[in-house]
């Protein structure tokens, strides 16, 4: 067996034909068609809610990357030292939002 990728269909050899070949009739043909050639699809609303959340996203004040790079140079920096319980109450709340999986 050989596989060519640049190639569409191959025939087959007339070895491996049958005898007569049988024309289909015109329903068959039209339902086949139809079984074959028509694509559907149903949307769900996602679509919409997606739309709505960048819309609002959109709206959101954009301080927030100004204040990510301020704290990554205290990291950097080994100047942002949180205290034990700043710790704790930012891990607690994280979990009240997000419970572990």
């Amino acid at each position: 067996m050989r596989i060519d990728l640049n190639l569409g269909a191959q025939p087959l050899p007339e070895s491996g034909r049958s005898g007569s070949p049988s024309p289909m009739s015109a329903e068959a043909q039209s339902s086949a068609s139809s079984a074959l050639g028509e694509d559907q699809a149903q949307l769900s609303g996602v679509h919409a809610q997606i739309q709505a959340l960048a819309a609002q996203a959109s709206q959101l004040p954009e301080g927030g990357q100004k204040k990510v790079n301020a704290l990554r140079q205290m990291v950097l920096g080994n100047s942002y030292q949180p205290s034990p319980e700043q710790v704790a109450e930012a891990l607690f709340a994280h979990m009240l939002v997000q419970p572990a999986a």
